[in-house]
């Protein structure tokens, strides 16, 4: 590929970004101000987290969300969340499970510091324990969607069994998470991110389908036969070994 039709991809993806971000801001702010406004009401604290993630090249931005926790709940338990977790609002389950709180994240596609599409951004702690192998997921934007956002969607019911959910989400989800970014990153262009802007949409109300859809993706740009099954998600989870990694993560 040469630099200016790279370039061109850029603009356009930018143009995209962008373009979208603010319409779908336009036609979803009533809600977003509705849950704000509930959860204000409900503690008197301020509605959205900031949390600062690790971007492109290793840059630290501020990353925003709508909050579905109690304040300080990063004090109080892992960076782990699962879906019975006592840190969550009353009504943080509902938002999560709308993934509502994610829709926080077009103002930072707005100020570039993210994509619609692109490996979901980690924490500075998370990436601190990146093989050499996982900082290469790091040589592109970050995003709100990407292949495992869809896959994993029920992250929270998976780590819901586990007394320890952050030596579990290394152990089942980051590996495949890691993957499966390293696969993007390898594979990205304009039709893929619209494949999976349009696959998350419809993993909401119908994952089976979704994930069927997502293989097949996965399948049509060359992926490996285990991302393939991973994304159809029929058999149990089990530890895995995290690219540049020699042996599964027992503690942390």
């Amino acid at each position: 590929m040469n630099i200016s039709r790279t370039k061109r991809i850029s603009i356009f993806k930018k143009l995209f970004d962008f373009n979208i971000s603010f319409l779908l801001l336009l036609f979803i702010s009533p809600l977003i101000l509705f849950f704000c406004l509930t959860i204000y009401i409900y503690d008197k604290h301020n509605p959205l987290y900031i949390s600062k993630r690790v971007g492109m090249q290793g840059k630290v931005f501020k990353m925003y969300k709508i909050r579905t926790m109690i304040i300080n709940a990063d004090k109080i338990g892992g960076t782990s969340t699962k879906s019975s977790d006592s840190r969550l609002l009353p009504v943080g389950k509902l938002i999560r499970k709308l993934k509502l709180d994610e829709f926080a994240q077009l103002f930072n596609v707005l100020n570039s510091s993210m994509s619609l599409v692109g490996p979901r951004p980690n924490t500075i702690i998370d990436v601190s324990s990146y093989s050499n192998e996982e900082l290469k997921i790091l040589d592109v934007k970050p995003g709100i969607t990407d292949f495992s956002s869809i896959i994993f969607a029920d992250e929270g019911e998976i780590l819901n069994k586990y007394e320890d959910v952050d030596i579990a989400y290394n152990q089942l989800i980051r590996p495949w998470k890691s993957k499966l970014g390293l696969f993007y990153v390898k594979k990205k262009n304009n039709k893929i991110d619209f494949a999976l802007l349009i696959l998350t949409f419809i993993n909401i109300f119908y994952r089976k389908k979704a994930l069927v859809l997502l293989s097949k993706l996965i399948a049509k740009v060359g992926g490996s036969e285990e991302l393939i099954n991973i994304a159809l998600r029929k058999g149990p989870l089990i530890p895995s070994i995290p690219p540049g990694f020699n042996s599964i993560i027992t503690k942390l």
